[in-house]
C-alpha cells in the first residue's frame, strides 16, 4: 500500500519555496512563503502537495494524519558544517581558555585538534560509531534531518578512512542523512609542524586519491589559517580534490584575515565557512562568485570572539547559511535552533533570515538544494513541526528545544519530542 501522510491545521507552514535552483540572497532571505492554517501532503516519501488545510484535505486522502494545530511546520533543518565523527571531549581546554589561554595557543602546544586526533586514532570503529550516533540522535531531536560530517581527526590515511567509513555507516543506518566531507587538511601533525610540506604532499597524492576512489566523500575541505595551512598550500589541496571529483569547501578567515574568502571564490568553492575576519575584498569576491557563506555563531560564542558580520555579508549579496560547527573544542553543541538565536542576537540577522539560513541556503551549502531545504512538490519529505504558535518564537525564546515532531523521508521519526 502507498504510504500517504497528511500534516494538517498548522498555524503556519513555512515552505521556503522558490530557491531550489540557487540559494536566496539579500531581500530574498526574508521571503518565507507562509501558509496560515496550512497542510503538507506526503506520498511515498516525497512531498506531493502544500497549501491551505481545506484545499489539501479535500483533494487528497491519507492513511495517516498529523494534527499540527497551534504549531509551526518547516522544512527539516539542515546543518551544513559539523565535525560529527570523533572521540573524546575537551572540557579541560574550556577551563584553560577561561583562564586566559587562546584557542591557537592550546593547539600549538599539542592540544586542540591534536588532542581530538589522538583520541580518535585510539578509538575503535565501534566506539566512534556509538559516540557519533548519540550526537546524531540529538541533532534529530532538535529538528535536523540532514547533516554534513567532516573527517579531519585522523590525519593519516588509515584514520581518515575510518572516520569517513563510520559516517557512511551512520548514513545507512540512521534516519538523518549524512553528507561527507574529507578534511585531511584539518591540522599539521605535531611531529611535522616545522616542515609541513611532506604532510601536504601526502594529503594531495595519497589521501585525496584514495578517498575519491572509495567514494567516501562529496567535498574536500581545508583549514586555511596562519599556523595551519597557507593560502598557497590550501589552493593546491583544493585543486587536487577537484581533479578527483571532490568539490571544494574551506575554513576561511576564522582567526585573522588570511585571504581565505578570496581563495574560496577563486577556486569555485561551494562554501566558505567561519568568515569572522573576512576582508571587504573577500566579501566582495564571495558575493560575485555566488559562494555560500556558512557562518558558525556557536564558535564565536564559545571562544568569546567577535561574531561574523552577517548583516554586511547579506547586504553585499552573499547567500548566508548557519551551522553549529559541532565539534569538541570550539563549539560543543548540536543545537541548530540556538544558532538561530545567536544569528539574530549577535549577528544582526532577522528571524526570517535565520530560517532561510538553516533550511534552503544550508541545503545549497552542501549541494542538496534541489532535493531538500524547502517544502515543495517532488522534494524529499523532510519536515519539522515545532510546538510554537508562530515562527518568530523560534528565535525569540533561546536555549529551548521546541521540536514536537520530525518527519524523515515521509516517516515520523520523532513524535512528541521522543525518538521513535
Amino acid at each position: 500500500m502507498t504510504d500517504k501522510l497528511l500534516i494538517m491545521n498548522a498555524a503556519q507552514v513555512i515552505t521556503m519555496k522558490g530557491h531550489s535552483d540557487r540559494p536566496a540572497i539579500q531581500g530574498e532571505m526574508a521571503e518565507l512563503d507562509i501558509i496560515e492554517n496550512g497542510a503538507v501532503y506526503i506520498e511515498d516519501g516525497k512531498i506531493a502537495a502544500v497549501g491551505p488545510t481545506d484545499e489539501i484535505s479535500s483533494n487528497y486522502s491519507s492513511n495517516q494524519r498529523i494534527d499540527a494545530s497551534g504549531k509551526v511546520v518547516t522544512p527539516g533543518l539542515i546543518d551544513p558544517h559539523t565535525h560529527l565523527v570523533h572521540a573524546g571531549t575537551r572540557e579541560n581546554e574550556y577551563a584553560m581558555r577561561l583562564n586566559g589561554k587562546t584557542y591557537m595557543e592550546i593547539m600549538e602546544s599539542g592540544g586542540g585538534i591534536h588532542a581530538t586526533t589522538r583520541a580518535t586514532q585510539k578509538a575503535s570503529r565501534e566506539m566512534l560509531y556509538e559516540q557519533s550516533k548519540k550526537r546524531l540522535d540529538q541533532f534529530l531531536l532538535h529538528g535536523v534531518t540532514t547533516v554534513e560530517a567532516k573527517s579531519g581527526y585522523g590525519l593519516t590515511l588509515e584514520h581518515e578512512i575510518k572516520q569517513l567509513e563510520v559516517a557512511h555507516q551512520l548514513h545507512r543506518n540512521h534516519p538523518v542523512d549524512l553528507i561527507s566531507t574529507f578534511m585531511g587538511a584539518h591540522a599539521i601533525p605535531m611531529a611535522e609542524k616545522d616542515d609541513p610540506e611532506p604532510f601536504v604532499e601526502r594529503v594531495i597524492h595519497e589521501m585525496i586519491p584514495e578517498v575519491a576512489k572509495r567514494k567516501l566523500a562529496t567535498f574536500n575541505d581545508v583549514f586555511c589559517e596562519r599556523g595551519v595551512f597557507t593560502p598557497e598550500q590550501s589552493r593546491r589541496i583544493l585543486e587536487a580534490g577537484k581533479q578527483h571529483g571532490l568539490m571544494p569547501k574551506i575554513h576561511a578567515d576564522e582567526i585573522e584575515p588570511y585571504e581565505g574568502a578570496e581563495l574560496a571564490a577563486s577556486v569555485g568553492a561551494v562554501s566558505a565557512d567561519h568568515l569572522l575576519k573576512a576582508s571587504d575584498k573577500g566579501i566582495k569576491a564571495l558575493a560575485e562568485s555566488g559562494v555560500v557563506g556558512v557562518l558558525l555563531p556557536g564558535t564565536a560564542f564559545f571562544l568569546m570572539a567577535e561574531f561574523a558580520e552577517a548583516r554586511k555579508m547579506i547586504e553585499a549579496g552573499i547567500p548566508i547559511a548557519l551551522s553549529t560547527d559541532a565539534n569538541p573544542g570550539s563549539s560543543p553543541t548540536i543545537s541548530l535552533p540556538f544558532m538561530m538565536n545567536l544569528g539574530c542576537l549577535k549577528m544582526g540577522m532577522t528571524p526570517e533570515e535565520v530560517l532561510t539560513a538553516t533550511t534552503i541556503n544550508a541545503a545549497h551549502a552542501i549541494g542538496c538544494g534541489r532535493e531538500a531545504g524547502s517544502l515543495e512538490r517532488g522534494k524529499k519529505a523532510d519536515v519539522t513541526i515545532f510546538n510554537v504558535p508562530n515562527y518568530l518564537t523560534l528565535s525569540y525564546q533561546y536555549g529551548m528545544n521546541h521540536v514536537d515532531t520530525v518527519i524523515k523521508s515521509g516517516k515520523p521519526v520523532v513524535i512528541g519530542g521522543r525518538l521513535q
